[in-house]
């Protein structure tokens, strides 16, 4: 079953602005990107709309910089978990050692 073309989270939209803002698109290969995704969307409730104008014209701006905060403050929370040394990549290539 297909819900619409048109529902989605608009935190979606918001973290996908912030990481092009960042450059992170440049610095990081798709993978690094997805889990980044990931982490950010669990950190942060959902918001599901139709259109972007229902948020522009009904949203209040006091409402909109704390998502855009929300959002800024999940994205430096994911970073330093995916770039901290703890967190090493294992290969799924590589043969696990016995």
């Amino acid at each position: 079953m297909k819900l619409h073309d048109d529902i989605h989270n608009y935190y979606e939209k918001l973290m996908l602005d912030h990481l092009s803002e960042l450059g992170l698109s440049d610095a990081h290969d798709s993978e690094y990107l997805a889990d980044l995704c990931c982490i950010v969307l669990n950190q942060l409730p959902c918001k599901y709309i139709r259109y972007e104008v229902d948020m522009a014209f009904y949203l209040p701006q006091t409402e909109r910089f704390e998502m855009v905060t929300r959002v800024q403050d999940a994205v430096s929370k994911a970073r330093a978990f995916l770039d901290s040394p703890d967190n090493k990549k294992i290969d799924p290539v590589a043969p696990a050692e016995a």
